[in-house]
């Protein structure tokens, strides 16, 4: 048998595991790698594995007496005042010991703890052959044995703890662990969306909230242009109705692992995570997908759990069947055919037997100009700088470029996002024309200066001067002379422009005698 090669010959009792002498050079990652098939085994943890190096001979008994197995562990501590309250709590719960992860995570958030206690969870001690299932010492009349110097350890980890409000009713208690989906749980103790004093129910909210509210699972994807407010008025809808939503935001990498779940290394060990469709299913709860369009073929393990029929998790050899309330719906600036004129780069032509599982299609439009206005003022409050005037005037201007773009007339759009952020510049700098400035500064300078001086049109508080300075030296200048000075100016250069029925300059005209022409108030034609 080459190096590093093994036999396993599991047993009743015990499993030996074959190995030549030439591994013990190997052994710390050899006894990573027996911890995890111990695990898959069924066999005892890996503090209890004995190495017999010189004969080349790994035993790992099944069961047995915990004492006998480890004579050298400490004798019983005494609980804290602190320690006490949790396992009276356990007791009152109805928990017996051992006692599952999850029920001493419930306990924990009830008394306002975020996780477990570190004391009996993180302690080997304090762990049985069956994985999940940890010993609550004094509980039951059973009083753990503790290892003293991990105690104390976890004694100071659990005064670090943060707290954190009870999981709410109807949802069970997370599992508080780390996760390997940053941004989905964080070990959270709910996943209810907060209720945002700055929104206004419209459009498609009434619908959304219904189909929540119906408890039935009935998949639905909603589409319009950025900034509308999509993914608020779903997750919103979830805040009013108390619902627990999974918020999942697709690239174009994202894959089965990233969604289904997968194995993670954590606290050195590998172990499965559920991905967030296979938490929400589990929990019953809001599936919502963002930017769908942005996936690509790897996204096509969601077709079975698009049709409410469940999932097989084939690397745990599992099936999970969705909870009752759970839905799904997915947002997307394309109606999943691509994006023709680039304006969102990164959108995919999806597959239409996934499009096909979606029970609906919601298209969402800009709010209309008094619901925008209310939601700019509802801002502006949350800022503190309310100017109703200044909120209606943006909508006014934010809904002429809007009906531009749809005509083709301009090729960029004003987002009601955009007027968020200019109400927020606004109370920052408490200036309309630097907030306006600061929001069209994304846009080319064609743009952006279109969009500013269409604005002040309307805003008579925005300085419109051009400096001349700045202008083209063909660029033409209208003059105000009266009847009598036309023979003047026109000795010097000026033209009648029949049109307008104006004298008028160039800028390099202007240029060569400033002091003389500024006489005759030259302003830019624009």
């Amino acid at each position: 048998m080459r190096a590093g090669a093994f036999l396993l010959c599991p047993s009743l009792e015990t499993s030996d595991i074959l190995v030549e002498n030439s591994f013990s050079d190997a052994k710390p990652l050899f006894g990573r790698y027996l911890r995890h098939i111990s695990h898959q085994f069924g066999l005892i943890s890996h503090e209890r594995v004995a190495l017999g190096l010189d004969c080349g001979i790994i035993d790992m008994s099944r069961g047995g007496n915990r004492e006998k197995q480890n004579p050298n562990r400490k004798p019983s501590l005494k609980l804290s005042s602190k320690n006490q309250k949790f396992v009276d709590a356990c007791r009152a719960a109805g928990l017996s010991s051992p006692a599952k992860r999850s029920d001493l995570v419930a306990v924990a958030n009830d008394l306002g703890m975020k996780y477990a206690p570190a004391w009996i969870v993180q302690n080997s001690d304090c762990r049985t052959d069956e994985r999940g299932m940890f010993i609550v010492p004094g509980l039951n009349d059973t009083i753990g044995e503790q290892n003293a110097e991990a105690f104390d350890r976890a004694m100071e980890r659990d005064k670090t703890v943060p707290a954190a409000t009870s999981a709410p009713k109807g949802n069970p208690a997370p599992v508080a662990e780390l996760s390997a989906i940053r941004g989905m749980t964080a070990g959270a103790a709910t996943l209810i969306p907060d209720t945002l004093k700055t929104y206004v129910p419209w459009g498609n909210h009434d619908t959304v909230e219904t189909v929540i509210n119906s408890g039935m699972f009935a998949p639905m994807y909603v589409t319009g242009l950025s900034g509308n407010g999509k993914t608020t008025m779903i997750m919103q809808a979830c805040a009013r109705l108390k619902r627990e939503c999974f918020r999942v935001n697709i690239t174009s990498a994202t894959d089965e692992d990233d969604l289904l779940g997968g194995f993670r290394l954590i606290n050195g060990e590998t172990v499965w995570q559920d991905g967030p469709v296979v938490a929400a299913m589990r929990r019953g709860a809001v599936l919502l997908i963002d930017e769908i369009d942005l996936g690509t073929h790897l996204m096509m393990c969601l077709q079975s759990v698009l049709e409410g029929k469940g999932v097989f998790l084939k690397k745990i050899n599992e099936f999970v069947t969705p909870a009752d309330g759970f839905t799904i719906f997915a947002t997307a600036n394309t109606k999943g055919k691509g994006s023709d004129d680039g304006r969102f780069a990164g959108t995919n032509i999806m597959n239409e037997a996934m499009l096909d599982r979606f029970d609906w299609t919601l298209e969402q439009e800009y709010a209309p100009k008094s619901t925008e206005k209310k939601i700019l003022i509802k801002k502006m409050k949350a800022f503190g700088n309310v100017d109703t005037d200044f909120a209606k005037m943006l909508t006014d201007w934010a809904d002429t470029i809007r009906k531009a773009f749809r005509d083709e007339i301009v090729d960029e759009i004003i987002t009601t996002r955009r007027l968020e952020n200019i109400c927020k510049a606004f109370a920052i700098f408490k200036d309309r024309e630097t907030a306006i400035n600061m929001a069209l500064a994304r846009f080319d300078d064609e743009t952006a200066t279109a969009f500013r001086d269409f604005y002040a049109k309307m805003d008579d508080t925005i300085d419109t001067t051009v400096n001349i300075e700045d202008l083209d030296t063909d660029a033409i200048l209208d003059l105000s002379t009266t009847y009598s000075q036309k023979d003047e100016v026109k000795v010097r250069g000026a033209r009648w422009d029949e049109n307008t029925r104006k004298w008028t300059i160039t800028v390099d005209l202007w240029s060569r005698d400033r002091d003389y022409w500024n006489t005759y108030s030259p302003t830019p034609r624009g």
